[in-house]
C-alpha cells in the first residue's frame, strides 16, 4: 500500500518535473521575457473576468475598438515615461503638460489663426501640432534643464510642473472650454471619420505581418554573421505565424466594427446611396490614434534599443557614476530625456483634444499616476536600468482595461481610483520581489 502511494508520488513529482522542463526548454528555445509573458496572461485574465461579469459586453468589437482609442494618448506618454524612470527619476507633470498644451492647440485653432488662415484652413492642423510640439519640448527642456544642470531632484520639478501647467491651462482661457476643433485635426481623435476603414486597416496588418517575418530573419542573419546562438527554425517559425495572427487579429476585431446607423444614414444620404434592407455595414478598421501610437511605440523602441542615446539612457540608469566616468554627458541626457517626454506630452494632447473635440480644464486629470502605473506595470523598473518600450504600451491597455471593465460594471469613479492605486502599489511591490530573487 505505502509502496504503491510511493510509487505514485515519485511518477506525479516526475511528470511536474517533465512539465516543468518542457517549460522552460520552450521559453529558451523561444527567447520570450517571461514578464511580458506574465503580463499577457494576465492581461487575457482581466478581459475574461471583465466579461463574464458584464454579460458578454467587454470582449465584443465595440468596446475593445473603444478601449484601443482610449489607451492611445497614455501609451504614447508611457513609452516616453519608461526613459525617464530608467533613469532613476519621475515625472509628476505629465498629466498638466497635456491640459496646458491642449488648451494651447484649442485655443489656436479657434481664436488664434482663424483671423489670418479662417477656419477649416488645410495648413491649420499642421500648425496647431506643430506649436503643441514645440511648446511641449520648450517645458520639457526647462524642466530637463532645472533637474540636470541646477540638481533639483526631479520629484520636486514636476510635482512643481504639476501644479504649475494645471493653473496655466486654467489662465490661458480663465476657465473657458475651448471648442470645436478644426475638422482634419479632429481625425487624430478617431471616430468613423478617423480611423481608415476595412482595406487600408488589411494592408495595415500584412505589413505588420511582412514586418515582424522580416525582423525574425533579420536578427537570425545577424547572429549567424557574429556567431551568436540561434533559436530553433520551429521557434522562429511559431513567433512569426502567432506575431502574424495577432497582428490579422486586430485587424479583424477592427474591422468587425461598425459606424453607428445614424452617421450611416447620413453617409448614405450624402452619397446618394440606397440603404439595404438589413442596413449599410461601413466598419470603423484601426483608428487613428491607435496607428500613431504603434508608430509612437516603434520609434520609441527604436531610440532606446538601437541608438547610442538609448545605450547612454540604459548605462545611466545603471550605474549614474560609472557612466559619467566613461565620459557620457549625464546632464545632457537627462535634459534630452524631458525634452523628449514634452514632445511626446504634446502628442498625447492633440489626440485627447481631437477625440474629447474640446480643450477643457479637466484634460489629463490623473493620467500622470496612470502613465508612471503604466511603465512600472510594464517592468519599468523604479531603481533605474530596466524598462521595455513594449512592455510600458502593454500595461497601458491593461490600465485602460480595469478602467473600462469598471465602468461597464458601473462602477463609480473613487473606486475606480482605489482599484489603480492598489493596482500600482502590487506592481511596485511585486517588481521589489522579482529584483531580489534575480540579484
Amino acid at each position: 500500500m505505502n509502496e504503491n502511494a510511493s510509487t505514485g508520488s515519485n511518477s506525479t513529482d516526475g511528470a511536474r518535473a517533465a512539465e516543468l522542463g518542457f517549460f522552460a526548454r520552450f521559453i529558451k528555445a523561444t527567447e520570450l521575457d517571461t514578464r511580458l509573458l506574465g503580463m499577457v496572461l494576465a492581461l487575457l485574465l482581466i478581459w475574461v473576468t471583465f466579461d463574464v461579469l458584464s454579460g458578454g459586453l467587454f470582449l465584443t468589437p465595440r468596446n475593445l475598438w473603444n478601449l484601443s482609442v482610449q489607451t492611445a494618448s497614455i501609451a504614447v506618454m508611457a513609452t516616453g515615461m519608461v526613459l525617464v524612470i530608467v533613469t532613476r527619476n519621475i515625472d509628476l507633470s505629465v498629466g498638466s503638460i497635456l491640459g496646458f498644451v491642449g488648451m494651447i492647440m484649442g485655443v489656436a485653432q479657434t481664436e488664434w489663426l482663424p483671423p489670418f488662415l479662417g477656419f477649416e484652413n488645410p495648413a491649420t492642423w499642421i500648425i496647431t501640432l506643430a506649436l503643441g510640439i514645440a511648446v511641449g519640448a520648450a517645458i520639457g527642456g526647462l524642466q530637463g534643464f532645472i533637474i540636470a544642470f541646477l540638481g533639483v531632484p526631479s520629484f520636486i520639478v514636476t510635482l512643481g510642473g504639476l501644479l504649475v501647467w494645471r493653473g496655466a491651462a486654467w489662465w490661458v482661457t480663465s476657465g473657458r472650454t475651448v471648442a470645436p476643433m478644426d475638422s482634419t485635426f479632429r481625425l487624430m481623435g478617431g471616430g468613423p471619420a478617423g480611423s481608415i476603414g476595412a482595406n487600408w486597416s488589411w494592408v495595415v496588418g500584412v505589413i505588420a505581418c511582412l514586418g515582424i517575418v522580416g525582423l525574425i530573419i533579420n536578427a537570425r542573419r545577424q547572429r549567424k554573421r557574429f556567431n551568436f546562438p540561434r533559436r530553433p527554425v520551429w521557434a522562429e517559425i511559431l513567433l512569426g505565424v502567432v506575431g502574424s495572427a495577432l497582428a490579422l487579429g486586430a485587424v479583424a476585431v477592427a474591422n468587425s466594427y461598425p459606424w453607428p446607423i445614424g452617421i450611416v444614414r447620413r453617409y448614405a444620404e450624402e452619397h446618394n446611396i440606397t440603404m439595404p434592407e438589413g442596413g449599410l455595414f461601413i466598419p470603423h478598421g484601426i483608428a487613428i490614434p491607435v496607428l500613431i501610437a504603434i508608430v509612437v511605440g516603434i520609434v520609441m523602441t527604436f531610440v532606446a534599443t538601437r541608438t547610442r542615446f538609448g545605450r547612454y539612457v540604459f548605462a545611466l540608469g545603471g550605474n549614474p557614476e560609472a557612466a559619467e566616468l566613461a565620459g557620457i554627458n549625464t546632464k545632457w541626457v537627462i535634459m534630452k530625456i524631458f525634452i523628449l517626454m514634452g514632445i511626446l506630452c504634446a502628442i498625447s494632447a492633440a489626440i485627447s483634444t481631437a477625440r474629447l473635440n474640446a480643450a477643457t480644464n479637466a484634460q489629463g486629470t490623473l493620467d500622470e499616476l496612470l502613465t508612471i502605473a503604466a511603465a512600472v506595470i510594464g517592468g519599468t523598473s523604479l531603481a533605474g536600468g530596466v524598462g521595455t518600450i513594449a512592455g510600458a504600451m502593454l500595461g497601458a491597455v491593461m490600465m485602460q482595461s480595469l478602467s473600462s471593465g469598471m465602468v461597464l460594471l458601473g462602477l463609480d469613479t473613487p473606486l475606480q481610483n482605489i482599484v489603480v492605486g492598489v493596482v500600482l502599489v502590487i506592481a511596485v511591490w511585486l517588481d521589489t520581489i522579482y529584483r531580489r530573487r534575480v540579484s
